[in-house]
């Protein structure tokens, strides 16, 4: 089956469902760096452009619609806005490509606060637009840790529309998998001091705070939290930026960020997935505003097995 991408960012939606044996057609990506990592890695063609630029016209059919819509006006650190926020209302121009293409299938994924946005008003909305269009909708909250190997803690909503009704009720979403790798498996060696924070002003508070090398830690405004289950807490777009949003780690030489790498592990992209020569910065708010691969593949699959004779 042939899949178009809407606001593809580096290509976590798509990677899973390339993974899963479906054909990825075309994909679509504003931001200029974000599509510099994503013509590293695929080969088909990516629409450098603002969606609203887009006619469904000049677009190859497709079977299947994939889209991670902006995810911030949503979110807590969006203090969701919602509709209000322009990053949410460009949804809109997702339902008039889905609209005008009418493929068999959608497939949204957003942020878990999308459930209570507005008393779940929002969510309701969505879902009534997908249903005026013909589509009958199965949604869950899945957490990467729990479905998957990652060791990540990211609860993220999965919402699977069907024009097919005998596809719909065939669909399940894929049963729980606990994490199974810890921050072993993560972890990079011989990582440049750069990431290391021995001469920050608050070393001496991460240094008599930070003592197990088995998880992952946060600075979390004048104290360091431990996370205790030894789960990576969620990544996020501006971990780049330093403050309460990085995931800090000890090992053999000191205590430390995680590097680009790292947090592209923790989504689930293969060492195989070129991380370009750009700003680190840029990285991590690329890997921090994608998917976990994993879940998504699952998912694809649970679908292909759904459409299948």
């Amino acid at each position: 089956m042939k899949v178009g991408s809407l606001f593809s960012g580096i290509g976590g939606i798509d990677m899973g469902f390339k993974n899963s044996g479906f054909t990825i057609s075309w994909a679509n990506e504003i931001d200029e760096k974000a599509v510099q990592t994503y013509k590293a890695n695929f080969h088909h063609p990516i629409i450098h452009d603002d969606i609203k630029n887009i006619s469904s016209k000049s677009l190859p059919p497709i079977d299947v619609l994939v889209g991670g819509f902006p995810c911030q006006a949503f979110s807590i650190a969006g203090y969701r806005k919602g509709f209000a926020d322009d990053r949410g209302s460009i949804v809109f121009e997702l339902f008039k490509i889905l609209e005008s293409m009418s493929p068999n299938i959608v497939f949204l994924e957003n942020v878990k606060n999308l459930l209570s946005h507005q008393n779940g008003n929002t969510l309701k909305y969505l879902l009534q637009c997908m249903s005026k269009l013909g589509y009958k909708v199965k949604y869950k909250v899945l957490n990467t840790c729990e479905y998957s190997d990652i060791p990540q803690n990211r609860e993220r909503i999965y919402i699977i529309g069907f024009l097919n009704h005998n596809d719909y009720n065939k669909f399940q979403f894929p049963a729980q998998h606990p994490n199974k790798k810890g921050i072993e498996n993560i972890l990079e060696t011989n990582v440049p001091d750069i990431f290391y924070y021995k001469h920050f002003n608050f070393y001496p508070v991460l240094k008599s705070q930070i003592t197990k090398y088995d998880t992952f830690y946060q600075w979390r405004r004048g104290y360091v939290r431990e996370n205790k289950n030894k789960l990576c807490p969620t990544l996020t777009a501006n971990m780049g930026t330093g403050g309460h949003n990085v995931p800090l780690i000890k090992d053999c030489k000191g205590i430390r960020k995680l590097t680009p790498r790292e947090c592209a592990r923790l989504q689930g992209f293969e060492d195989g997935f070129v991380l370009p020569k750009i700003a680190k910065s840029h990285l991590y708010k690329q890997i921090g505003n994608s998917v976990s691969v994993p879940v998504i593949e699952k998912i694809a699959y649970q679908i292909k097995l759904a459409t299948s004779v």
